[in-house]
Formats: structure tokens, C-alpha cells, sequence
């Protein structure tokens, strides 16, 4: 499970600070206390992601996990851009203001909405053994400009990503097993199989996730999966091009992969 992921789809679930406790322990999972660097939030009581979700519990309007790869930048702000390709994952978010209105500007229910952008991207650090291996996880903030029109273009639809997982997972399986993937690790050929079955991930998912998003969430965990598994050694491939054909087949896939995930934890109002 991503971290941004975990976040992103986390902070557009909490809607009071009921429930941002919670939240925060789900995303920061087996980690240690997540904090916050770099341009941090006003109002925090401190700089970790709890402070966080208690703060913008029921303000967050748009957000999105963005997985940059090598020469795919997926929209990422400038600002956030070498962080966000280095960690190949950031969170992008729009909250309302929590600041007064501008002077001669109408308070009350009729106050325009003042937003915030963000951009976060996490730097994971590990310590401890093989055995019992822990993480430090901190989170760089930086404010950027409106996010929303230039991700969605580079992400698409949840029916795009549907049709190109679809697409990706029958590739993959074809590819792979062309290229002789059962004799690049024991376990591959099984894993490759399990590519069809269902994963339950509602153990790390919001209740409030629709059954549609969570589905082409968990298919594209399991195709960014099967590419971290073909990727760890050189496989099957006997020679150059056959090296090259499935170097390719992966990067198309891992490609399709990232962009459905965060497709699935995209969330902008229609009128963006």
C-alpha cells in the first residue's frame, strides 16, 4: 500500500476530528510517527500527520496520489517535482482556508472560499534489521498553484483506467510468461497466476471507498506487484532484445499500473 496512497484516500475520508485519530494511525501503519517538514501547515499543534488530519478534518475539497516514474512526471507541480520523482509518489491536496475573510469581503455563509494547494512528498528513511525493520517517515510540504485541471489530464478517468488495467493485466500475463518469468524466481509463476484473484485491501481502505474505486485500486496494486517482482533481477531474457522486449512490456504496464492508482484516489469537484 502506498504511503500516498494510504494518505490521500485517508484525508478525503475524514470529515471531523472524531475520526482523525484513526485515520493517522492507518496511514502511518507500522511506521513510526509521521511528521511534517518543509512548509507546514498554519495551525498545527504539532508537525505530524495527526495534527494534520485534525486540522483539515472536513476542509479537504480536492486531493490525489500522484506516481511519478522515470520521463513520466504525471502533472506533478515544479516545486514538488525532484522530491516527488526521487520518492516516485506525492500527495496533492486543496483545503479550505482556515484564515479570515479579506477585508470588504462578506463573512458568513455567503464568503467566497479561500483554498490552499499543496504538495507533499515522503522521504522514508529505514532503520533496524531484516528481522524487525522500522521507518522514518517524513512528509515535505510546499505550497504550489491550482493542481486539479493538470492532474486530471495526466491521470484520465476511472474508466480509462479500467479499460488500460484490463488491457495491461492480459499484457503482462502474455509477456511475461512468453519470456520464461517462472525462471526468474520460484515463487513468480504463482504470483503471476494470483494476478486474476481478488485482494482484499478493505482492511486499508476507507468504508466510505466505493466498490468501483476499490477495484481498480487493488488491480493496480497487483499489476505495480508483479513489476516490482520482474524488476528485481534480470529473469529469463537470454539475450539483448529478448532483455529489451521485456523491459518494455514492464514499463508499459507499470505505467498503466501508476496511473490507475491514482485515478483511484482522485477526488475533484466536477466544477474543476
Amino acid at each position: 500500500m502506498p504511503r500516498s496512497a494510504s494518505l490521500a484516500l485517508w484525508l478525503w475520508a475524514v470529515s471531523s476530528t472524531e475520526e482523525a485519530a484513526a485515520a493517522a494511525g492507518t496511514v502511518v501503519d507500522d511506521d513510526e510517527p509521521h511528521q511534517l517538514a518543509g512548509d507546514v501547515p498554519a495551525g498545527l499543534d504539532t508537525p505530524t500527520v495527526g495534527s494534520l488530519f485534525s486540522a483539515w478534518a472536513g476542509r479537504v475539497r480536492s486531493v490525489a496520489a500522484v506516481f511519478p516514474g522515470p520521463g513520466d512526471a504525471m502533472g506533478v507541480p515544479a516545486p514538488v517535482s525532484a522530491r516527488a520523482v526521487d520518492a516516485e509518489e506525492c500527495v496533492l491536496v486543496t483545503v479550505v482556508a482556515d484564515a479570515p475573510p479579506a477585508p470588504l469581503v462578506p463573512a458568513g455563509p455567503d464568503a467566497p472560499e479561500v483554498l490552499e494547494h499543496w504538495a507533499f512528498a515522503p522521504e522514508v528513511e529505514r532503520f533496524g534489521s531484516d528481522l524487525e525493520p522500522g521507518h522514518l517517515v517524513t512528509w515535505h510540504g510546499v505550497r504550489v498553484d491550482p493542481w486539479e485541471l493538470r492532474t486530471v489530464g495526466a491521470v484520465g478517468t476511472l474508466d480509462d483506467a479500467q479499460r488500460q488495467l484490463r488491457l495491461g493485466l492480459r499484457e503482462a500475463t502474455e509477456a511475461l510468461m512468453d519470456l520464461d518469468v517462472s525462471r526468474w524466481r520460484e515463487d513468480a509463476a504463482g504470483i503471476i497466476a494470483s494476478l486474476r484473484e481478488p485482494v482484499d485491501l478493505r482492511s486499508v481502505l476507507p468504508r466510505g471507498v466505493d466498490a468501483r474505486r476499490a477495484e481498480v485500486f487493488q488491480s493496480a496494486a497487483r499489476l505495480r506487484a508483479i513489476v516490482d517482482l520482474a524488476t528485481m533481477d534480470d529473469g529469463g531474457a537470454v539475450n539483448l532484445w529478448q532483455a529489451d522486449q521485456r523491459s518494455t512490456a514492464l514499463r508499459e504496464v507499470d505505467r498503466a499500473a501508476r496511473r490507475a492508482m491514482s485515478a483511484a484516489t482522485l477526488h475533484v469537484p466536477a466544477d474543476d
